[in-house]
């Protein structure tokens, strides 16, 4: 593994460490393509931001006092999402295959500060910038060998050049689930969040963000109730009644057929607590990346092209679970 977040370091060989490699393969199996951890950055993110009591979504919309609470609450949330692989530890923070481990996050890629009860032991170490909506999580010891020699007044350290190539990385520079919010030019943005209703700006935004999974948090942080996903619901006021008459369809990650239709028209289909705004237009016959909804062939409408009638209902999915 190379050390692509931490520009200008020398490379080392992994040394000879099995605990560590036996911690880090049980992480790995519990979740191999880190889905699970990416979940639990994005959850710890937003319980922070709290948009929908706060309509925040930014780091820097943050106090100091809630940006050093993230570790904490990572720390917590990976406990709690990994339970039965992570179990809580004796001495230090976690315990994996009965191996003691500290967990520290850092604001800055290699930042990590770290007290003396952990020099010898395992860390699992992270870092998270929403902004450039990327994640790593990595297995290192704080041997000697790995750690600078200096300390400060409270005997904390860190990890040194040395001990930087040693993280065995579980996911490196990996992504996030998508806060769309941070991803939008300033106008789109403004456009957005003008409107002093949270109907309003949950209709702008899905108008404005298309073809994109957008998560239940951002329509939280726009709708700013507390049955925010009611902003979403064909139920005569609701995003998808007000905005199938202007061509859009809005599938709902919680619901499988919801999904087959965002997959048949070509769209990366919502996960569950998702949905993905469509803009449609009738299809004619053979065109590829179509869906017969209503007894029609639609398409997705191509750039520019205009929505000429209504869009169809999805299909009905009040049997099975709601999204809220």
């Amino acid at each position: 593994m190379t050390n692509d977040g931490l520009p200008g370091l020398e490379l080392y060989g992994l040394d000879d460490d099995p605990p560590r490699e036996a911690v880090a393969d049980a992480l790995r199996r519990a979740d191999p393509d880190g889905r699970r951890a990416a979940a639990v950055f994005r959850a710890t993110f937003d319980q922070l931001y709290d948009g929908q009591h706060t309509g925040r979504f930014r780091w820097d919309q943050l106090f100091k006092t809630e940006k050093t609470h993230y570790g904490t609450l990572l720390e917590i949330n990976l406990r709690r999402e990994f339970d039965g692989v992570i179990d809580d530890g004796e001495r230090l923070d976690f315990q994996i295959l009965g191996v003691e481990i500290d967990c520290k996050y850092s604001q800055s890629m290699g930042g990590w500060m770290l007290p003396p009860e952990c020099f010898g032991e395992l860390l699992l170490v992270a870092y998270a910038n929403d902004s450039a909506s990327t994640w790593s999580l990595g297995v290192v010891r704080a041997s000697v060998q790995n750690l600078r020699s200096s300390r400060n007044r409270d005997g904390k350290t860190s990890l040194n050049p040395r001990g930087r190539s040693q993280i065995a990385w579980l996911h490196l520079g990996a992504s996030l689930p998508p806060n769309v919010l941070l991803s939008l030019d300033e106008a789109t943005l403004a456009a957005i969040l003008r409107p002093r209703s949270g109907q309003a700006r949950v209709n702008e935004l899905l108008r404005r963000v298309t073809l994109r999974r957008i998560g239940r948090n951002t329509i939280a942080t726009l709708a700013q109730q507390d049955d925010y996903m009611a902003r979403i619901r064909d139920n005569g006021h609701g995003a998808r009644t007000i905005l199938r008459d202007e061509g859009f369809i809005i599938p709902g990650g919680d619901y499988q057929v919801h999904r087959d239709v965002a997959a048949q028209l070509g769209v990366t289909p919502p996960q569950p607590g998702e949905v993905v705004s469509i803009p449609v237009v009738p299809a004619d016959p053979g065109e590829p990346h179509t869906v017969v909804l209503e007894n029609r062939n639609w398409r997705v409408a191509r750039n520019g092209e205009r929505m000429s009638e209504a869009a169809p209902r999805l299909p009905d999915t009040r049997k099975r679970r709601s999204m809220g």
